[in-house]
């Protein structure tokens, strides 16, 4: 006999799936919203489905968002001739938060990672060649890991060719870190003294 009845295992085993939720998390969330009033449960499945629904890829620079082409990309202000490349869009809102970047972004969705059959092809690549019209520098912000590291190497070897300038965010990210759990003074000093490859 079990202790829990289905619907609350299922529940945690569904919480557990999220990264950085191990098995006792996913049971406190899911006795909490066991306690609470049942509007919360209802409002918290609504939003998912709703953010389901409505967020999709940018067509030109792959970050999420409800409009097409999103906000960053039609932003007047914001400048044309240097393209900021991030791993994902969880990079691109950690470099958001500084507003120290002004110019725009491209997601290439991941890392060349031969390990995991993840190569050039299985990344936003193709899209980033497309948009060098009027681009004069490519800022690459992958992360400071072999993956990263390999990926940033990879993109200068093609961009180089292509007549920009490429760059590196500098090394005040730790080897190993990410750019989503870095402080925001960490990301500016990055920014600040990033490096041509």
């Amino acid at each position: 006999m079990r202790a829990l009845p289905d619907s609350v295992n299922h529940l945690i085993e569904g919480f557990s799936r999220f990264p950085g939720i191990g098995k006792k998390t996913a049971q406190r969330m899911a006795f909490f919203l066991l306690k609470t009033e049942r509007q919360l449960a209802v409002s918290l499945a609504k939003s998912i489905l709703e953010m389901k629904d409505r967020v999709h890829a940018c067509p030109l620079c792959h970050n999420i968002s409800e409009t097409s082409p999103c906000g960053i990309c039609t932003d007047p202000k914001r400048d044309e001739t240097i393209l900021c490349v991030v791993e994902d869009a969880t990079d691109l809102l950690s470099l958001e938060k500084t507003s120290e970047f002004r110019g725009k972004y491209h997601v290439l969705g991941g890392v060349i990672s031969p390990l995991d059959g993840i190569g050039p092809d299985d990344l936003h690549v193709d899209s980033l060649l497309e948009r060098l019209e009027g681009v004069k520098e490519v800022l690459i912000a992958t992360n400071p890991s072999a993956q990263g590291e390999t990926t940033a190497l990879y993109l200068a070897k093609i961009l180089k060719p292509k007549g920009v300038k490429v760059s590196r965010l500098a090394r005040g990210i730790p080897m190993g870190g990410d750019l989503e759990y870095s402080d925001e003074a960490t990301i500016v000093s990055a920014l600040e003294g990033r490096v041509s490859l």
